[in-house]
């Protein structure tokens, strides 16, 4: 069931679902509380099953993203994303390659180890979503690279803002380094949402000119693997989020209302990261078992350390 289709017995049975829901589109909810509140709701079984948390996750999660890029400058777009090239390519090939070799090295499911390199590379479920059917992955291959990159963008929301006031980072450094080392979009854009303005705007655009790659990526992936290449699904909310940046842009006067859009989708991101929460469970996390985790740990510290150093150093 849908967000916008239930029933009043639903809302009146789980109400302190949908509380938490409203709260989460005030200041007073950040997106690590949000996260948090979500998981300790579903460990207490307190989550409607009238409601599918990934659709409506997916759907909310597009629309916040889209209303992202009416805060952000064109030029500022096109400079990040142009500046940065080199490190988004150079960071997918090196993740997909030592992925491939520590899936052969820990003897672990070739496709299974595929699909979490890809989330680790390009934008975590998005990507594992994209690839999945174009490599003809089964229904528990994609949940257990799911489960794997869910719980590390659990993680990441915690541990990024305070590794980058620890490391003094500036807010153009952080956004770059979120949105290289961080799987899915939501999680990049509420650490860096929590860091600073100018994180969120250089982290949304770089992460989603990473995204772009789910494209390709998915294709050689159906090459590799013998699968369909009709199968592979679109990313179209990356369309729309560049098409509302050319709106900002060309559009001036529309000032006001493009900065209550943006502050807005700031906003349902944090419900969106809620919601997030509200699927992961502690028997999602030990279904995954050890072998996806120690993959999926070993490759974000790969990325995040050699990101982090590049970033600093070079």
């Amino acid at each position: 069931m849908k967000l916008g289709t239930i029933s009043f017995q639903t809302v009146k049975r789980h109400l302190p679902f949908f509380l938490i829901a409203v709260l989460c589109l005030l200041p007073v909810i950040s997106s690590p509380i949000a996260l948090v509140l979500g998981f300790t709701l579903a460990s207490l079984g307190l989550i409607p099953d009238e409601i599918d948390l990934g659709k409506s996750t997916k759907r909310l999660l597009s629309y916040s993203i889209i209303g992202l890029g009416f805060g952000i400058q064109l030029q500022t777009a096109i400079s990040a994303s142009m500046q940065n090239l080199p490190l988004i390519l150079g960071s997918i090939i090196f993740t997909l390659l030592l992925g491939f070799i520590l899936t052969k090295a820990l003897k672990f499911d070739t496709k299974t180890g595929h699909l979490i390199s890809a989330g680790t590379a390009i934008c975590g479920g998005s990507a594992i979503a994209a690839v999945a059917p174009a490599i003809n992955a089964k229904s528990e291959q994609s949940a257990i690279a799911l489960a794997t990159v869910f719980i590390l963008n659990s993680v990441a929301l915690f541990l990024f803002p305070a590794l980058g006031h620890l490391f003094s980072m500036s807010q153009y450094d952080f956004g770059v380094w979120s949105a290289i080392a961080i799987h899915d979009t939501s999680s990049v854009v509420g650490a860096a949402s929590a860091y600073g303005e100018e994180a969120l705007t250089t982290a949304t655009t770089i992460k989603l000119a990473r995204a772009l790659w789910i494209i390709p990526i998915a294709l050689l992936s159906a090459m590799a693997f013998g699968g369909d290449k009709k199968r592979i699904t679109i990313p179209y909310f990356i369309g729309f989020y560049c098409l509302a940046i050319a709106i900002a842009h060309y559009f001036p006067q529309g000032q006001a209302v493009y900065e209550v859009l943006f502050e807005l989708s700031k906003r349902v991101l944090v419900l969106c990261l809620f919601l997030i929460g509200a699927g992961i469970t502690v028997r999602k996390m030990r279904a995954a078992g050890p072998k996806p985790l120690l993959l999926g740990v070993l490759l974000w510290l790969s990325i995040g350390t050699s990101s982090l150093l590049y970033i600093l150093y070079l």
